[in-house]
């Protein structure tokens, strides 16, 4: 399933949900109504990007991914999710059972958990990120002899990345981030609002909107 973004307008009464801009802009029918739209500055359509984008331009980022793309984000499927941290240049390191991966491509359908601060947004930062991300992967925890041991601790490829980003916050001379914190602060969030985008975005597959009273 390959996601575009949706837009949104307001329009008799209800938020509208449409992929056809020129339903809009163009050729104004509401498709709730049918009647004409006349689009002011206040009922302008608004682009809602899709949650889930290409991971190989995401820098210096936590990656979630599906082997069934996009669907596997649905509440509706069960699939196994798989984590990756990637470098400043889009190449993303993930432990799998053959051992730490270093990918050029593959993650294109991923939610995106951003890791840098704007303070930190710098060619220096940059560097040092790779630096250690290089180092941190060649470590004896992430060979695949090891896999299914950490597999029994929970860890496997969400053990890798976690541990990437505490062992950059102590670097900082912060505190580490627990795994319950991550998941609820930076990743639940995220998987939620994809769930939600999801659902919409099918039901306008199928009926071309989806609408919901104000």
């Amino acid at each position: 399933m390959e996601l575009r973004d949706l837009l949104r307008f307001r329009h008799c009464g209800r938020t509208v949900y449409t992929l056809d801009g020129l339903a809009v802009s163009a050729g104004p029918r509401c498709p709730v109504c049918v009647q004409s739209v006349r689009v002011g500055l206040m009922e302008a359509p608004v682009r809602i990007q899709t949650p889930v984008r290409d991971g190989h331009r995401a820098a210096c980022c936590f990656l979630i991914t599906s082997r069934h793309g996009a669907a596997g984000f649905s509440a509706q499927n069960h699939s196994e999710l798989h984590v990756g941290i990637s470098s400043s240049e889009g190449i993303v390191f993930s432990y799998t059972e053959s051992g730490l991966q270093c990918q050029q491509q593959g993650w294109e359908q991923s939610i995106i958990v951003p890791l840098v601060a704007p303070s930190d947004d710098c060619l220096s930062f940059r560097t040092l990120w790779d630096e250690q991300l290089e180092w941190f992967s060649r470590l004896n925890s992430w060979t695949a002899d090891r896999f299914q041991e950490q597999r029994e601790f929970g860890s496997c490829c969400y053990g890798f990345a976690l541990s990437f980003i505490n062992h950059v916050i102590r670097s900082k001379g912060r505190e580490p981030i627990s795994r319950q914190r991550f998941t609820s602060e930076y990743i639940l969030p995220r998987m939620e609002a994809a769930c939600r985008y999801l659902s919409v975005y099918q039901h306008v597959c199928l009926h071309g909107f989806y609408s919901t009273a104000e």
